[in-house]
């Protein structure tokens, strides 16, 4: 829109200057010499070189149209693309200065006023359009090359972090996954030998949890050679009664505690609460042995707020949370888009996480929202050199003109 405003204004100032001097135009001259002018800038929507080649020639018969010379020359000027496109815009000039010179007396002052007038509002105008092309160009294939290499470079990292996860899941089924199939067998064995009953079930459920642990164990590895995100194949919030079910199963007097109504997750948050769950319980079994441990879900309309507490007894000298677990379990739950806090209260453990649920879902760190952070900025600083440009084209032409008044030129 602010294009055509520009060319509408260009139009009426022109022609209002040119009838300014009612003795070198007639009273319906004027209406002529607009529809002329508006011809001409319809032309430059579809040729901006033929456009100023009819400027060239408008300018040659009735002797004004200086601002349209220069809209028409700036237009030219950034409308220049090829070798060709310069010769035509050269030939056009050239013979718009022979139409000028054979039009006028061949005096001096003729000769001069109208290399003066080529020079101040065709050369310039084509020089600022030419240079502000080339700029934009310029711009534009470095902006292209930046995201061929931006690209080549996601490319190389999603290729070592293939070679990366194709290297941990040799090492998990080779070494972990040596070592539990040993203790399943070890259990299986135990499972059918002559055992006391409480002896019996103990193995059965540790039987179990090896069989387990196999199979997410496998899980895992499959996903990490399928390319998968873990998490898609991970264990949900839903399953978080199972695993205090194997606890309790296991002698930790767990309780779990429920308020509200379930609603659905994002993918990263039902594994991470599943988790949280498994990581609060566990640091209560090492830290804490034989306390009891609670675990809370609360439901709100747009969160799912999770609570795993256990007493820490005053002799004991480790702290939860001084291994990797917690801090593994954190980035889970950002990437998820909660908050973890852990924390001693009244010689109590806590645990706490927020996770939003799918109607308060947030982007996590990972998202691509600054992906055009740069794009303001380059288009503010493409604006800035227009304008600059054009300032200094302007305020030069304000010295040759001045010039050539006090030479004599009119």
């Amino acid at each position: 829109m602010g294009r055509y405003l520009l060319a509408a204004a260009v139009i009426v100032a022109d022609t209002v200057l040119r009838a300014a001097h009612p003795d070198d135009l007639p009273g319906w001259g004027a209406p002529v010499y607009a529809v002329v002018a508006a011809l001409i800038v319809g032309l430059r929507f579809r040729s901006p070189l033929a456009a100023f080649a009819a400027t060239l020639l408008f300018a040659a018969v009735t002797g004004g149209g200086h601002l349209l010379l220069i809209w028409a020359a700036y237009q030219a000027g950034r409308a220049v693309a090829s070798r060709t496109d310069a010769i035509l815009l050269t030939g056009a000039t050239l013979g718009g200065v022979a139409g000028q010179y054979l039009a006028r007396p061949t005096d001096p002052p003729a000769v001069f006023n109208i290399a003066l007038t080529y020079l101040v509002f065709v050369a310039l105008p084509l020089l600022v359009g030419r240079y502000l092309a080339q700029h934009d160009r310029l711009v534009s294939a470095l902006d292209q090359r930046n995201r061929q290499l931006r690209f080549e470079r996601e490319l190389l990292g999603e290729q070592e972090r293939l070679r990366e996860r194709l290297r941990i899941a040799r090492d998990m089924h080779d070494s972990l996954g040596h070592r539990l199939s040993l203790v399943s067998v070890q259990a299986a064995a135990l499972e059918v030998s002559a055992l006391p009953e409480p002896h019996r079930q103990a193995v059965g459920q540790l039987a179990r949890t090896a069989r387990d642990a196999m199979d997410e164990l496998h899980v895992l590895v499959r996903a990490l050679r399928e390319e998968a995100p873990p998490d898609a194949a991970a264990r949900g919030w839903t399953e978080i009664e199972t695993v205090v079910a194997d606890f309790r199963a296991a002698g930790v007097p767990v309780t779990l505690s429920r308020r509200g109504a379930p609603q659905a997750l994002p993918a990263a948050a039902g594994p991470a609460a599943y988790r949280l769950v498994e990581e609060g319980l566990t640091n209560a079994v090492k830290h804490a042995p034989g306390q009891p441990v609670t675990v809370s879900l609360v439901w709100e309309p747009d969160t799912l707020l999770l609570t795993v507490t256990n007493p820490v007894p005053r002799d004991s000298d480790s702290r939860p949370g001084s291994g990797h677990g917690l801090a593994g379990l954190a980035e889970r739950v950002e990437q998820a888009g909660g908050f973890l806090d852990h924390r001693h209260t009244d010689a109590q453990f806590r645990l706490i996480a927020m996770l939003p649920t799918a109607a308060g879902k947030v982007d996590g760190p990972g998202s691509d929202a600054a992906a055009g952070e740069d794009a303001p900025e380059v288009a503010v600083t493409g604006r800035a050199r227009t304008f600059a440009v054009g300032f200094a084209a302007a305020a030069l032409m304000f010295v040759v003109l001045p010039l050539g008044i006090l030479l004599g030129v009119r």
